[in-house]
């Protein structure tokens, strides 16, 4: 297929996009999501480079394979998480700033709202939560190899004669933590959830939107396992992506990254460790491929790519095995036989980076949320001036019940105005009030979508909304 495809091989072999077609040739077109494609290089425009442009383009082999690629493009452009945020008032951001999101209520709603369903999805699965400084002594990122490998994307304090970090990750820390005393078989597996803000020194140019930010926060947790339990923790993890994945209504599939060279650790453990990797995915029944090569130099991975409305794909949930940092923290748990052993140590991930999942989301729902993570629920609409007063007691009893509410109580526009700029605001639902609505305890329901639901008792329809979010269900019909 053609679409979104690179020129990614020219006679036969792989080319650098960035190189020029100097004679006629024959040109093979790769997808930028095949295995192929990811290996060709597309670089951008130098950041320090003067009077330089690069341009690149597309091709298509006919009229209506461009005309198609422009629908797509438009849609992605009416659908971009930042116009979506503006409209919707969620969330900025600032030269004082850079690279650091402000959300504002209704975006910190969703922040939140996510927050709490992964936090109780992590309850379910016996994970702890933990809470971890934000700033590091130089020597922590010495011992775990950040320093050498990652400083120049760290930011850091000095305060003499010390220098401090700003942490980019939380597994360091939670090496710590297991080292604090000695640990005996029967507590593994430990599995620790830390909700920690992380800094990473993005280039400027490489500033997107939430798509790529210096200051974020994701579900990260980490896992210390003994090799016989490390299956069934792999698998439990799938689970897990699966389980959140189907409330968002996304398809997916995963790549096992075996060992890159050089690597570190015995080839043994890599191959025990890989052998397992796989059998977890056969086991999990959905769609995977081998990417070989790819894993980390200290362990194999599963990457977990979802699809969105477009049929974009992106890259969010990773389970990453580490055998490198309990080597550097001497890691160690005293087994049934009373001998010391080396914990295997899980990194994983379900949403990713929360804010990055937020673009994501708002992208593939096009700035219509489902009920259940909606910061604007239902608009209260009163017709007549005797309603106001009934208008305000029903904002009053959904907020007291946690939902997002208001009230256009604006006696100069009319109902239909109302109507139509609460569903441009993308409110799941209008509630008309009127005398009739007063006099019987009643909401008159309509959905965004313009579907009249009819006049129902006020109870009857928190119920109904409660039911809605608590099963984090995208229906809008009840």
């Amino acid at each position: 297929a053609v679409k979104g495809a690179v020129a990614g091989r020219v006679n036969g072999a792989l080319w650098d996009l960035s190189r020029p077609l100097l004679e006629d040739c024959e040109l093979q077109l790769l997808g930028f999501d095949s295995l192929e494609g990811r290996q060709v290089p597309a670089f951008q425009s130098q950041f320090q480079a003067s009077g330089i442009l690069r341009m690149m383009g597309v091709v298509f082999p006919g009229e209506r394979e461009r005309e198609e690629w422009e629908r797509e493009q438009e849609e992605a452009r009416k659908r971009d998480h930042r116009r979506i945020g503006k409209a919707q008032e969620l969330f900025f951001f600032h030269d004082v700033s850079p690279g650091s999101c402000f959300f504002m209520p209704k975006g910190a709603h969703i922040y939140n709202t996510l927050t709490d369903f992964i936090k109780s999805e992590y309850r379910r699965r016996g994970f702890s939560e933990v809470v971890t400084p934000t700033l590091y002594s130089r020597s922590l990122w010495e011992r775990s190899g950040h320093w050498e490998h990652y400083s120049e994307n760290m930011f850091t304090v000095t305060c003499e004669p010390h220098t401090f970090a700003l942490k980019p990750m939380n597994c360091p820390a939670h090496c710590v933590m297991f080292e604090q005393r000695v640990r005996s078989w029967r507590e593994l597996p430990i599995r620790w959830a830390d909700f920690g803000a992380l800094h990473r020194n993005e280039h400027s140019g490489a500033l997107g939107g939430l798509t790529r930010v210096r200051r974020f926060c994701q579900d990260d947790a980490h896992i210390f396992c003994t090799p016989e339990q490390l299956q069934e923790e792999i698998t439990a993890c799938l689970g897990f992506v699966r389980s959140v994945y189907r409330v968002f209504g996304f398809s997916f599939h995963c790549l096992l990254s075996t060992r890159p060279v050089p690597c570190l650790g015995e080839p043994a453990l890599w191959d025990a460790a890989e052998q397992q990797l796989e059998s977890s995915l056969k086991q999990f029944e959905e769609p995977w491929e081998l990417n070989p090569g790819d894993g980390a130099f200290y362990g194999p991975k599963i990457d977990i790519q979802i699809r969105d409305a477009l049929g974009r794909q992106h890259q969010c949930a990773t389970i990453q095995l580490d055998f490198q940092l309990p080597i550097r923290f001497n890691l160690q748990y005293s087994g049934a036989d009373g001998q010391m052993y080396r914990p295997i140590m899980i990194h994983r991930a379900v949403l990713g980076s929360l804010e990055r999942m937020i673009a994501i989301l708002a992208e593939n729902f096009g700035g219509k949320w489902p009920f259940w993570l909606s910061p604007a629920q239902v608009m209260v609409v009163p017709v007549g001036g005797g309603s106001e007063t009934y208008g305000q007691e029903v904002v009053c009893r959904l907020r007291e019940a946690g939902f997002m509410a208001d009230i256009d109580d604006d006696r100069g526009n009319t109902l239909n105005k109302k109507i139509r700029s609460a569903q441009l605001a993308q409110y799941n639902y209008i509630f008309v009030v009127g005398e009739k609505e007063c006099a019987s305890g009643t909401v008159s329901v309509r959905t965004r979508a313009g579907k009249q639901l009819g006049q129902k008792s006020l109870q009857d329809v928190m119920s109904s909304l409660t039911e809605l979010r608590q099963t984090r269900s995208n229906q809008e019909e009840f």
